[in-house]
């Protein structure tokens, strides 16, 4: 019987399913499905401190992804990176009214379980923190919780949505301020599905079956998404976007909709940045109004940009090999 879990209105359906050793409390698929649905065409912001959640949420915000650092701040920083204090996530929880989301480590399950007992309404295994498992990620089927997972091309998307990932973001570089690769990651996505949809046309099951082979998935979602022509869960563009141009042009490449870190919070105008990038988000298909977005900041004022070549550590890299 479904029945919506905890006392804030967070979308979490939970099913209860026997197993031969326990009970485990299980969110349905399309209730988690439904609930990243309900953020299209929307932008989710990083934040650290409940100020910035109120900034994010008066600039127009679905919902906020709460960490201890900001992505630029743990390159600075260094050391292991750890999911967000549980006092501050509670207090943005209690702060504002869209939903908050947090991060945890790959692989970290017990993080995850924290996380899902808190009650936040998305949880990232995120490669912005250090990884608790180079080689294992969280399956994700046995969480109430929705997930969200990175991914820089169609067969690292596919694992993580066959392990109950609710929704894809392109992983990008996070922290840099440098769309490049973030374009760099849905254009390979793009390329893939166009792949994939040209053989599922063609009637060629063998090409699909070794393409599910070289994926290390099942035959049945390569199909689906093939006949589909686009993921089957939403797909939100991530890593270095920093100004309303970059979130309207990857909109413009099929995103469903955009997360953002440091490009806001590292830059003096951050209040006018991020009503900015959330105008340009929401109106990306019409130039003049993104003109109109991008006369709201001033880049002298805005976070340096890194160049991802001489990058001594890439984010993107982790979890990569699962």
């Amino acid at each position: 019987m479904l029945s919506l879990s905890g006392e804030r209105t967070d979308a979490k359906g939970i099913i209860q399913e026997k197993s031969n050793s326990n009970n485990i409390l299980r969110g349905t698929s399309t209730l988690k499905r439904g609930f990243a649905h309900m953020l299209k065409n929307g932008v989710v912001m990083d934040v650290t401190t409940v100020e910035q959640a109120q900034i994010a949420e008066d600039a127009g915000a679905v919902s906020v992804m709460v960490l201890d650092k900001l992505p630029s701040d743990v390159r600075k920083a260094g050391g292991v990176a750890r999911t967000a204090s549980i006092r501050i996530i509670q207090d943005i929880m209690d702060s504002v009214t869209i939903p908050v989301m947090a991060k945890c480590r790959i692989g970290h399950v017990y993080e995850a379980k924290v996380l899902d007992e808190t009650n936040v309404d998305m949880i990232d295994e995120s490669e912005v923190l250090t990884p608790a498992d180079e080689h294992h990620h969280i399956w994700k089927w046995d969480f109430t919780t929705p997930f969200v997972n990175g991914a820089r091309s169609l067969s690292e998307a596919l694992r993580r949505i066959e392990e109950g990932a609710a929704m894809i973001r392109t992983k990008g570089e996070p922290g840099t301020g440098n769309v490049a690769e973030a374009v760099t990651h849905i254009k390979k996505v793009n390329d893939e599905l166009r792949t994939i949809k040209s053989i599922y046309d063609s009637g060629d099951d063998q090409d699909l079956i070794r393409i599910a082979r070289e994926f290390k998935v099942s035959y049945d979602i390569v199909a689906k998404t093939a006949k589909l022509g686009r993921l089957p869960v939403v797909n939100f563009a991530a890593g270095g976007i920093a100004t309303p141009a970059d979130a309207a042009y990857l909109m413009s490449l099929g995103c469903d909709g955009i997360f953002v870190g440091s490009g806001i919070f590292n830059a003096d105008d951050a209040k006018e940045r991020a009503r900015a990038i959330v105008l340009a988000t929401t109106f990306w298909n019409e130039s003049d109004k993104v003109k109109e977005a991008q006369k709201m900041i001033d880049e002298r004022q805005s976070m340096l940009g890194l160049d991802v070549k001489t990058l001594e550590l890439r984010m993107q890299d982790r979890g990569g090999l699962a």
